[in-house]
């Protein structure tokens, strides 16, 4: 399903669906190709080939021969792309995940429904402010991290720390947005 406001003229959005498993990065395709551009890789240095500012979400496998998907994420920010990027792997999470700059963490095997709300989720998140998608991406750590089993770490207790502080930031553009909204409302009306 994508967004209901997409025109026929407007393309669809691009997934660069990066996998070692060449059958897996194919089916990505196919469970995503009703709705929208995949292009695929099987690996880092093919990927980062097709990486342009064209390509909205990125799925990308952690553990690959020759370049790792976390050297992967790291080029495609040095890079300044302004991609979603969700890690779709084996690896269980683990402390480390902490600071790595992606957007969603997801332990496969993954089915069409969850890859397709994946990738949904990922563009509705494209369009909110830059505090907003940093406040989600620390969720997802958050709830990689409290799925795996890492809680009692010193990591996860600077990522909630994080979080807190991401979430106030966030809290305090919408108590200054509703304030303007019920203003605007108010002096609409006005006769």
């Amino acid at each position: 399903m994508t967004d209901p406001q997409l025109t026929a003229d407007e393309p669809s959005p691009t997934v660069l669906a990066v996998d070692d498993e060449p059958d897996l990065a194919e089916l990505y395709r196919v469970y995503l190709d009703d709705a929208y551009d995949v292009r695929v890789a099987t690996g880092g240095e093919e990927a980062l080939s097709m990486m342009d500012d064209t390509v909205d979400v990125v799925l990308l496998d952690r553990r690959m021969p020759k370049m790792s998907g976390h050297e992967v994420l790291d080029a495609i920010r040095e890079e300044g792309y302004d991609a979603r990027v969700a890690m779709l792997t084996a690896v269980e999470p683990d402390v480390d995940i902490v600071d790595m700059p992606f957007d969603d963490y997801k332990t496969k095997p993954v089915t069409r429904e969850d890859l397709v709300a994946l990738v949904e989720v990922l563009l509705h998140r494209a369009a909110f402010d830059e505090r907003s998608q940093r406040f989600f991406a620390l969720a997802s750590k958050k709830a990689a991290l409290e799925a795996s089993g890492m809680t009692g770490t010193e990591e996860y207790e600077e990522l909630m720390d994080r979080i807190r502080s991401v979430r106030s930031e966030v809290d305090e553009t919408l108590d200054h947005l509703s304030a303007e909204d019920a203003f605007v409302e108010i002096t609409s009306h006005a006769p």
